[in-house]
C-alpha cells in the first residue's frame, strides 16, 4: 500500500485530506510542518508528498530544497492558495513535481497522485507496463504475450517517450531535440519515418496507438485499463 505524506498546517485541511486518501486506500502520515515532514521522512517510507507552501517554521519551497538537495526525489504535489505564475515558477525550480491551488478539488488531487506514482514508477524500474506490453528501458526490448522485440535505438526511445506521457502531444522539434539532440543534422521528417517504422513492427498491437496531430507532432494514446 502506498504511503502519503500530508504537510499542512491547516488541521481541518489536513483531516479532509487524509479522509479522502484513506478512502482511495493509501496509508497516510501528517505533518504541521516542513520540520516535522523532514522527522516524518526520517521514520516512514513514503511514496508521495501532499505539500502546502505556507506553513510555519519551515515552509513548503524550504522543505523541497532541502529534500532534493540531499538527491531525495520522492515525488512532490504542491498545494496553495497562491495563483500567481511566479509562485509556479518558484515551486518548480526548487523541485516539485506537481502544482494544484486551494480549494482542491478531491478527485483531481487523487488523478494527480496516481500520475506521480506511476511516473516514479517508470523512472525507478525504467519498464512501463502497458496491459499486455512491457518497454525495458535497459534492453530497448518491447514484450508482448511472450513475444519479445528489440527496437533500434531512437525507434525505442521515441516509443518510450510518447508513452510514458500518454495523451500529451509533442512536437516534431521537442522529439527531435529530446531523442537526437539539439545538434542533430536530421530533419524533423526523420520523426515522421521511425512513426512509421514503429507502426508498422507494431500492426496489429490495440492496447495503445500513436496518433498523428495535425501540423503539431504526435501523442500516444492507451487503451487498456493499467
Amino acid at each position: 500500500m502506498f504511503q502519503v505524506l500530508v504537510a499542512e498546517d491547516d488541521r481541518n485541511t489536513a483531516r479532509l485530506m487524509e479522509t479522502v486518501l484513506k478512502r482511495a486506500g493509501y496509508q497516510v502520515v501528517l505533518a504541521a510542518d516542513g520540520i516535522e515532514a523532514l522527522e516524518a521522512m526520517d521514520h516512514h517510507h513514503i511514496d508521495v508528498i501532499v505539500l502546502d507552501i505556507m506553513m510555519p517554521r519551515m515552509d513548503g519551497y524550504e522543505f523541497t530544497e532541502t529534500l532534493r538537495s540531499v538527491n531525495n526525489y520522492t515525488p512532490i504535489l504542491m498545494v496553495t492558495a497562491k495563483t500567481l505564475p511566479e509562485e509556479r515558477c518558484k515551486g518548480f525550480l526548487v523541485g516539485t513535481d506537481d502544482y494544484m491551488v486551494k480549494p482542491v478539488n478531491e478527485a483531481e488531487m487523487l488523478l494527480r497522485i496516481k500520475a506521480l506514482l506511476r511516473r516514479a514508477k517508470i523512472a525507478n524500474e525504467k519498464k512501463l507496463h502497458i496491459g499486455s506490453v512491457t518497454l525495458d528501458y535497459n534492453a530497448l526490448s518491447v514484450e508482448r504475450g511472450g513475444e519479445v522485440q528489440t527496437l533500434p535505438q531512437k525507434e525505442f526511445y521515441l516509443l518510450y517517450k510518447l508513452l510514458s506521457e500518454p495523451n500529451k502531444i509533442f512536437t516534431r522539434l521537442q522529439l527531435m531535440d529530446e531523442i537526437w539532440g539539439a545538434e542533430s543534422e536530421s530533419v524533423d521528417t526523420t520523426v515522421n519515418v521511425h512513426i512509421m517504422r514503429l507502426r508498422k513492427r507494431l500492426e496489429g498491437w490495440n492496447e495503445f496507438e500513436i496518433l498523428a496531430v495535425r501540423g503539431i507532432g504526435y501523442k500516444a494514446v492507451i487503451h487498456v485499463v493499467e
